[in-house]
């Protein structure tokens, strides 16, 4: 199964409920679509892959990211399970998708329905604006609104979209922050062996020194992979283990050492500080390290994941995200609106606890997935 028919399928949750909020809007003001004869013709339930496209027209200097509508369900219960309202109202049999006319009630309930997908304010308002444009007072279908949202959330997150920067330096410090919870040590494991299976001499620190499960997750990875795993005695200074892991690597010459950290809550002062003092002795060793600090976050906090890259950014200087998670959420908007108000590399993205759940981050690909889009 290839990672984008996984990331569509397990973002259903986000998809649905996107879609059928598109699906309630444009059916409270719907007509058939026979009586406009002048709107170009919008593909039908039964339509095959609508196109979409990376980039799209902005309405300012400053286009937004928005989450994308799920798919609409087709008309043949076999083909689509996932029967929408719309598909219930018209009966999914006529030749063309009911449209409404797009005016200033139908843009403020799209508004209010990205934010409710955790778009956040600020994003869904500049998205919803991107996507009016030229299209107010035109009659449009859920399909053309679904792929105008991921043209939209496309062209967003291209910037963001960058895998993780591999340097000469050796070894290559990948220092991973993030709240309990959020994926951190399996995260860690995944990369690693990806990167040795890619050639790469790796080193694992079990930096998470007070929580017993976390180093034998850890171990195990390690021996899956293949991957040495530095540990120290439960309730050891992490910031020690990462000294002895870095000199470790150094004289193993591995081209990478991944650091776990014990997973912090972004209002704990003293648990920051802890953080803190650990990137303070990493530069004792060496200057320019971390090279990477990777903030791993679970897109089931919603927008409490924009207050921890506030945080974490001012105490680890975060240098990119990696979302997990985005299986077991109904608001996977939260990411666009991670990207349009911050701008870090987005590395990677999990849908799942396997090997190849964690994948790098495609804009296209998680548009249609979040809209509903197929490949």
């Amino acid at each position: 199964m290839s990672f984008f028919k996984k990331l569509r399928d397990r973002m259903f949750k986000s998809s649905d409920k996107i879609g059928q909020g598109l699906d309630e809007i444009v059916g409270e003001g719907a007509e058939a679509p026979a009586m406009d004869a002048a709107a170009p013709a919008a593909p039908g339930p039964r339509a095959a892959d609508p196109a979409t496209s990376s980039t799209a027209p902005t309405a300012g200097p400053r286009a937004e990211p928005t989450p994308a509508p799920p798919p609409i369900a087709p008309a043949v219960p076999e083909e689509a399970p996932r029967t929408g309202i719309l598909g219930r109202l018209w009966g999914g049999g006529s030749a063309e998708a009911p449209r409404r006319v797009l005016d200033d009630a139908m843009l403020e309930s799209l508004e209010e329905l990205l934010i409710q997908a955790d778009m956040g304010v600020d994003t869904a308002l500049r998205v919803s604006a991107n996507l009016a444009e030229g299209r107010m007072g035109r009659r449009v279908s859920v399909e053309e609104i679904k792929t105008a949202l991921a043209q939209e959330i496309a062209r967003i997150m291209e910037p963001v979209a960058r895998p993780l920067p591999l340097y000469p330096k050796k070894p290559q410090v990948v220092l991973v922050v993030g709240v309990n919870g959020s994926g951190k040590t399996t995260t860690i494991g995944k990369l690693a062996s990806q990167f040795k299976a890619a050639g790469k001499t790796v080193v694992i620190a079990a930096g998470d020194t007070f929580r017993a499960a976390a180093v034998e997750q850890l171990q195990i990875w390690g021996q899956r992979a293949g991957v040495p795993v530095l540990t120290a005695p439960e309730g050891s200074d992490p910031a020690s283990l990462a000294f002895d892991a870095m000199t470790r690597a150094e004289a193993d010459g591995a081209d990478l050492l991944m650091i776990d950290t014990a997973g912090r809550l972004q209002n704990r002062a003293d648990l920051m500080e802890e953080l803190a003092k650990i990137v303070r002795v990493i530069r004792k060793k060496d200057p320019s390290a971390p090279h990477n600090t990777l903030l791993v976050l679970d897109a089931t906090t919603g927008q409490n994941a924009v207050t921890q890259v506030e945080i974490f950014r001012k105490i680890a200087d975060v240098s990119g995200l990696v979302m997990t998670k985005l299986d077991g959420t109904a608001k996977g908007g939260v990411l666009v609106a991670l990207a349009d108000k911050f701008g870090l590399p987005i590395h990677a993205i999990g849908v799942g606890e396997q090997l190849d759940d964690l994948a790098p981050f495609d804009p296209e690909d998680f548009a249609r997935a979040l809209v509903g889009l197929d490949d």
